[in-house]
């Protein structure tokens, strides 16, 4: 997002095609959802009407429309770690070169703490032309040794 203090006027900007693959941390941290987000912006929609947003600068009513002062107001305290792992096609033997193929089967259960996405053919190709990476892990817990040691627990139960 780009903000002209001069006119109090907000553009959307997208230097990059797509969100970052990890923007799941930012959004389990604060608690908005980047892309719907993004959305109501470009929509027209004040940032300072989105509830995530008025929730996570501690607006007591989520469907209000008093304005945020986004250059003088604080956000709410982040009270949470969240912390991430790539699931990758990689073949160790040859540099962990990206490898395609298929896959079987991925066994993995999410949690309230523990998520994750994979992205695999209906066949269970991994697609040769793209980066390695086919999938991601997310934790979160109340400080980072939490949220790493959920994280750690999810992998080793990965299959």
């Amino acid at each position: 997002y780009l903000y002209n203090a001069d006119t109090n006027e907000y553009y959307f900007l997208e230097l990059n095609p797509r969100l970052q693959v990890e923007h799941p941390v930012t959004e389990g941290i604060t608690g908005a959802n980047l892309p719907a987000t993004q959305l109501q912006v470009a929509m027209g929609i004040p940032l300072y009407n989105i509830p995530e947003i008025r929730k996570l600068y501690g607006r007591p009513e989520a469907y209000g429309t008093d304005p945020i002062d986004f250059l003088e107001e604080r956000y709410r305290d982040i009270d949470s770690h969240v912390i991430a792992a790539r699931i990758t096609a990689e073949n160790p033997d040859e540099g962990f070169k990206p490898t395609s193929g298929s896959i079987e089967r991925i066994k993995f259960q999410s949690t309230p703490n523990v998520w994750g996405y994979f992205s695999v053919g209906a066949n269970g190709g991994i697609h040769e032309f793209a980066d390695s990476q086919f999938g991601h892990l997310f934790a979160k817990g109340p400080n980072r040794e939490s949220a790493r040691k959920a994280l750690v627990l999810a992998l080793k139960e990965m299959e």
